[in-house]
C-alpha cells in the first residue's frame, strides 16, 4: 500500500489469517494520562498469566501528575512482554503498539522503544479532528512512521466506541482490551471475567458496558485485522499469583507477622501502602499515616519499641527526611525495618523513573557510625519473602534492616507461585517474662554484641531510652571507653549476620572471562543477558547481591576466577569517554566503588541512569564491548 493511500483512510485489511505462533512478544499501550491505558494492559498481563504465559510488565508513567494532553512528556501507558516461558524483565524493543494519539508515541520512538519495523495501531479520530494544526501533526508523523519503515494501521477507536456508549473516550481502553486478545488469541471468556473482578465493587450495569465494548474490540480485530499471534502456553505445576512489586511488598509484610506500618504517601511507594490500608486492620494490623515522613519514622521506633515489630515504607527523598530517626533506632538497639522503593534523583528528581541510587545512602547516610542491615530485592517475588527475612533479621539482632526495592519493580508485574503460609515466617511471642535480678537493657554479648531486648512494662526492666551515647544500663556515658564499647556491639552484631550468610551462586559457569555482577531489580535483564552471550559460546557469567551490608563470604573467590568483572547497575557512573575523565578522577558506580575498596579486585562497571529499566540487549551489548576491549 502506498503512503498516498494511508493519509486518505485507514488501512482495511483482509480477512483474518491463522494465528502465527510465537515464543514471545511486547507490546504497549500508550495514551493521555486519565485514558486507562495502564488498566488495559494490566488487564491484558492478568489474561496472559491465567492463560498460562510467563509475562513482564513495565509501566510508563509520566513525572507530572496532569500533564498536557497530546504532548509527548505526557505518555501514560505499559509495556508487556508475554512468553511461552517464564519471563524475568521487560525485555529489549517493542513488537506492536497501541497508541491513542501520535504525540504520545513519538516520545517512544524517540527514545528508541519501538523495533524497527513495529507494527503501530494508532487512533484514527485526529485526522477529522476541528483544528487543523493537530490534522497536520497527525498526518505528518503517519507519514514519518510509515516512511521510517514502520507499519502504521489506523484504527477508528472512538467511531467504533461512540455506538455504544455517550463518552467514547471512556470506553476505549476495554475495546483496545479487546482488540488484542484477539491479536493474542485469548479466551474471550477469561476476558469477560477479568473485566468482572476490576469493576467487582460498581454496579452490574458497569461491568455489562465494559464487556460490550471488550466484545466490539475483540470483533473488530477478527473482522478487520490480517494478522494474528498465539503465544504457546505451558502447563503450570502449582496455582500461581500475579501482583506488582509493591504488591507483593504488602503481602510480605502481612505474611511476616509485622502489624505496624507507620508511612507518608511518596511516589513510587504510595501503593504497597494503599495495599496495606485495605486489608491490614483485617488481621490486626494498622496502617498509620503521619504528617510527614519524619513522623512517620518515629511513629515506626516508637511502636517497635513498645514490642511490635513496624515497618515504614518511603522512596528516596522521604528516606533522607528519615536518617536522623533511623540513627536513633541504632543507638537504642530498636528493631526496624524501612523499605525504600528508589526513584530517579537528587532532589524530587525523577519521581516516577527507575533509579538505584540509593545503595550508598541506605549503607553510609548517617552521622557517626549507625550500622544498617541493607538487603536488595531482586524480582516480585523476592519482593514477597525478604520481607520476611527482614522482620526475622530486625527482631533477631535488634537492627534496622533497610531493604531496597526500585520504581520499576514497584509497578511491574509478574507470576510466581502462590506462597504456602509456613509458622516459621513468624517471630516467636514477646518475652515478657520478669528480667532476671541484674540484667541490663544493653548487656552486650562479647562476640555478636547482641543484648537481649528489653519491653516496657517488663518486670524488672525499667531504664531510660537514650540517643545519647549510653553504658549497659542505658545511662548516658561520654568517657572514651564506654563509647567506643557501643560502637563495638553495635558492629559487631553485622559480623554476627555476616557468619549466617550463604555465598550468593554464580549464574552460569564458576570461571570464566566476564563476571557480570548486579544487584536489585537488574537480575532478570543481566541473567538473559548471559543466556544470549553464553549461547553464542562467550565464557560469561553473572552474580547477584542480595545481601550488600553485609556483603557475605565467598564474593572475592568468585571475583579472582574470572579474567575480567564488571558492575552492571542503574546508578551514575563516569565514562572514560569523556575528555576530562582519567583513572585518577573517574567515579566509578555505587557497587563497583564497594567491591573495588573491599577486595581490591579490578572491577570495572558500566551504569545507565536514563530512568528506564536496563534491558537484556544493552547488557549484551556492553559484555561484548568489554571483552573486545581486553583482546585489544
Amino acid at each position: 500500500m502506498n503512503d498516498t493511500a494511508l493519509l486518505d483512510k485507514p488501512e482495511t485489511l483482509a480477512s483474518a489469517k491463522p494465528a502465527l505462533d510465537l515464543p514471545e512478544h511486547i507490546v504497549e499501550v500508550i495514551s493521555d494520562s486519565g485514558e486507562g491505558a495502564q488498566r488495559c494492559g494490566q488487564s491484558l498481563a492478568a489474561i496472559a498469566a491465567r492463560s498460562g504465559n510467563g509475562i513482564w510488565t513495565v509501566e510508563i508513567i509520566p513525572a507530572e501528575i496532569r500533564p498536557p494532553a497530546r504532548s509527548v512528556a505526557g505518555a501514560s501507558g505499559i509495556r508487556i512482554r508475554m512468553g511461552s516461558g517464564p519471563i524475568t524483565n521487560g525485555g529489549d524493543q517493542t513488537d506492536l503498539v497501541m497508541a491513542f494519539n501520535e504525540q504520545v508515541l513519538l516520545g517512544r520512538v524517540r527514545a528508541g522503544e519501538l523495533k524497527p519495523g513495529a507494527t503501530i495501531l494508532l487512533e484514527s479520530v485526529w485526522r477529522e479532528h476541528k483544528d487543523p494544526q493537530v490534522v497536520t501533526s497527525y498526518l505528518e508523523t503517519v507519514k514519518a512512521l510509515t516512511d521510517g519503515g514502520y507499519r502504521v494501521l489506523e484504527m477508528p477507536l472512538e467511531h467504533e466506541c461512540r455506538a455504544l456508549m455517550s463518552d467514547p473516550k471512556r470506553g476505549k481502553n476495554m475495546f483496545v482490551l479487546g482488540t488484542l486478545c484477539s491479536i493474542y488469541s485469548f479466551d474471550l471468556e477469561l476476558a469477560r471475567a477479568q473485566i468482572a473482578q476490576i469493576f467487582g465493587k460498581k454496579d452490574a450495569q458497569v461491568i455489562s458496558s465494559n464487556v460490550r465494548l471488550l466484545e466490539a474490540g475483540y470483533d473488530w480485530a477478527e473482522r478487520t485485522l490480517d494478522f494474528k499471534y498465539r503465544i504457546p502456553a505451558q502447563a503450570v505445576a502449582e496455582p500461581q499469583v500475579v501482583v506488582s512489586g509493591n504488591t507483593a511488598i504488602a503481602l510480605g509484610v502481612l505474611a511476616s507477622g509485622m502489624d505496624i506500618c507507620a508511612m507518608y504517601p511518596i511516589t513510587p511507594a504510595t501503593s504497597a501502602s494503599h495495599y496495606l490500608s485495605e486489608c491490614f486492620e483485617r488481621v490486626g494490623g494498622l496502617v498509620h499515616q503521619a504528617e510527614d515522613e519524619i513522623a512517620a519514622c518515629a511513629f515506626a521506633i516508637g511502636a517497635s519499641y513498645a514490642g511490635r515489630c513496624a515497618v515504614t515504607i518511603t522512596s528516596g527523598p522521604g528516606y533522607s527526611l528519615k536518617q536522623e530517626g533511623l540513627g536513633l533506632a541504632v543507638m537504642a538497639e530498636i528493631p526496624l525495618v524501612v523499605v525504600n522503593v528508589q526513584r530517579g534523583g537528587p532532589s524530587t528528581g525523577q519521581p516516577t523513573k527507575v533509579e538505584q541510587g540509593d545503595l550508598l545512602t541506605a549503607i553510609y547516610g548517617s552521622h557517626g557510625d549507625a550500622p544498617k542491615v541493607v538487603m536488595a530485592v531482586s524480582g516480585i517475588e523476592d519482593c514477597f519473602y525478604a520481607m520476611i527475612t527482614a522482620r526475622k533479621i530486625a527482631e533477631t539482632f535488634n537492627m534496622v534492616v533497610v531493604v531496597l526495592s526500585d520504581a520499576s519493580l514497584s509497578t511491574a508485574q509478574q507470576p510466581f507461585p502462590r506462597p504456602q503460609f509456613s509458622e516459621d515466617w513468624l517471630a516467636p511471642p514477646i518475652d515478657q517474662s520478669p528480667v532476671p535480678e541484674g540484667a541490663k537493657p544493653y548487656d552486650w554479648d562479647p562476640v555478636t554484641g547482641i543484648a537481649r531486648r528489653f519491653i516496657p512494662g517488663q518486670p524488672g526492666g525499667m531504664h531510660t531510652v537514650t540517643g545519647l551515647a549510653h553504658d549497659r544500663s542505658s545511662k548516658v556515658a561520654y568517657d572514651p571507653e564506654t563509647n567506643e564499647e557501643g560502637l563495638r556491639a553495635r558492629s559487631l552484631k553485622l559480623a554476627a549476620l555476616q557468619k549466617t550468610l550463604k555465598t550468593p551462586p554464580v549464574y552460569g559457569a564458576p570461571e570464566g572471562d566476564l563476571l557480570l555482577v548486579g544487584w536489585g531489580g537488574t537480575q532478570g535483564a543481566i541473567e538473559e543477558a548471559v543466556d544470549r552471550l553464553r549461547a553464542k559460546g562467550l565464557a560469561v557469567s553473572s552474580l547477584h547481591l542480595r545481601f550488600i551490608q553485609p556483603l557475605p563470604s565467598g564474593i572475592r573467590e568468585i571475583l579472582q576466577r574470572f579474567k575480567q568483572v564488571m558492575t552492571i547497575e542503574g546508578n551514575w557512573s563516569d565514562t572514560l569517554k569523556d575528555e576530562l575523565i582519567d583513572e585518577d578522577n573517574r567515579r566509578y558506580s555505587a557497587l563497583a566503588m564497594m567491591l573495588r575498596s573491599r577486595y581490591l579486585v579490578d572491577v570495572d562497571c558500566w551504569s545507565e541512569a536514563r530512568g528506564q529499566p536496563i534491558k537484556p540487549g544493552s547488557v549484551v551489548d556492553v559484555a561484548l564491548a568489554q571483552m573486545k576491549k581486553r583482546q585489544a
